[in-house]
């Protein structure tokens, strides 16, 4: 198929209104006329690549077109391009074009791709001011000239493998500049003017003709600088030269020549690793603070035990002593002392059941709490994991499991004991419970998991 029909669009888009159509791709057709697209006004991006193209003459009347793509035709001229104003992308790269010298009404182009061509100068670029991207690779472009001296909005310049001997003073004015391959071109040493350049993050300038390390002195003005390749120069066959451009002029570089600096990366993994030793050390300390605290409350308990059961021996004993001595002067107050004991036990009994059923109470109690702090918002995992532990590991008389009980009422996590000793024992209860939260590391930091 050699030419295009307006018919054949429309089918293909499935519509019967031209100005419904926005966006063609007519890529691979082997077309020599498409001027049956000067039907469609409302198109704004159409793709052309791979046809049989000599001319843009037919689509003048596209004049709402913002991005267009001839890659690989036979075009030797963009003539029919100049009213297309609102065009945004241009790529007409790898097609027989000796100028571009129609480009220059194109005032809100923003990026002009060019390669694979037989342009010898770049020109007629001064009205474009927002251009930001310019591709020229693989032209037998000679020198830059002043043609990008005002292009302030550059961050993107390829004119790799052209005939380019020295750079100069052309890029000054290209304060935004961020890229710059220069890759196969003559150039023996970069100007010092390229400090002027200070937000460039990648240069390529491999196989060129630089020899000497002052030809790349500049270098080290350019404290943004990311990636750096002069691969393919004679100073770059230099080992010792090489090493001086890597440690002293390139404090800053990640990549030189396309392998990252084992610098960077060493740092990386020592900062990892030391992470993960902080990690380890302080599990295990927080570890040896969790049993020093077990071992505390396990003493603290026993000790109280063996207290009261000496201090009950003793009133035992004191009883009977005094009991021999009341039955041996008087048969009768044996008697009554008979009876004072049984009733002291009655009491004992209904104490100890009063006590259980407290407990069986706050053991019911217990859940529904439990429940209540997991509703609300504002509680953290840590207090609910705090109230678990408290429950669990609650013990002693009577007096002290209602006054934990008020406590937990109340929605605080406490252990209730002498006032000297308040505050050491909910600092170790807050470390414990801590310890009870999983041990995980979050994926890439080698930290220690956040649940709060």
């Amino acid at each position: 198929m050699n030419s295009l029909t307006v018919e054949q669009v429309l089918k293909e888009k499935k519509t019967h209104d031209p100005d419904f159509v926005k966006e063609l791709n007519l890529g691979h057709k082997a077309l020599t006329d498409v001027s049956c697209l000067s039907k469609f006004k409302n198109l704004e991006k159409l793709d052309l690549r791979f046809n049989n193209l000599k001319d843009l003459q037919g689509l003048k009347s596209c004049v709402n077109l913002k991005w267009l793509s001839v890659v690989e035709n036979k075009l030797q001229s963009l003539k029919g391009i100049e009213a297309l104003t609102k065009l945004t992308v241009l790529n007409a790269g790898k097609n027989q074009l000796k100028s571009m010298n129609e480009i220059s009404s194109l005032v809100n182009l923003r990026a002009l791709i060019l390669n694979d061509n037989e342009i010898s100068s770049i020109c007629k670029l001064d009205l474009l001011k927002d251009l930001n991207s310019l591709v020229l690779s693989r032209n037998p472009i000679s020198e830059i000239g002043d043609s990008l001296s005002k292009l302030k909005n550059l961050s993107k310049i390829s004119l790799s493998d052209c005939r380019i001997k020295a750079i100069g003073s052309s890029l000054k004015s290209c304060s935004d500049l961020k890229e710059l391959r220069l890759a196969h071109n003559e150039i023996k040493a970069l100007p010092a003017e390229l400090a002027l350049n200070k937000r460039l993050l990648n240069l390529d300038v491999g196989n060129n003709m630089i020899t000497k390390l002052s030809g790349l002195e500049v270098l080290g003005t350019l404290s943004c600088l990311r990636n750096l390749n002069i691969r393919g120069n004679p100073i770059s066959d230099n080992e010792k030269s090489a090493k001086k451009v890597r440690t002293l002029l390139l404090p800053s570089v990640n990549v030189f020549n396309a392998q990252p600096l084992e610098k960077s990366s060493r740092n990386a993994k020592h900062t990892r690793l030391d992470t993960d030793d902080e990690n380890f050390d302080a599990h295990h300390n927080k570890l040896g603070e969790e049993e020093q605290s077990k071992e505390y409350r396990k003493s603290k308990k026993s000790s109280k035990r063996n207290k009261s059961e000496e201090e009950e021996e003793e009133a035992n004993n004191d009883d009977h002593k005094t009991k021999k001595k009341k039955s041996k002067s008087n048969p009768s107050v044996d008697q009554v002392e008979t009876e004072k004991k049984e009733e002291h036990k009655q009491k004992k009994i209904q104490s100890n059941n009063d006590d259980d059923d407290a407990e069986k109470k706050q053991k019911r109690d217990t859940p529904k709490q439990e429940l209540d702090a997991i509703d609300d918002a504002e509680t953290s995992f840590a207090e609910i994991f705090s109230r678990e532990n408290v429950s669990k590991g609650s013990s002693g008389n009577g007096i002290e499991k209602k006054k934990r009980s008020s406590v937990q009422e109340t929605g605080l996590v406490k252990v209730i004991d002498t006032k000297a000793n308040k505050k050491k024992i909910e600092k170790k209860q807050s470390k414990s419970v801590v310890i009870d939260l999983p041990m995980e590391v979050e994926i890439g930091l080698g930290g220690e998991s956040k649940w709060e």
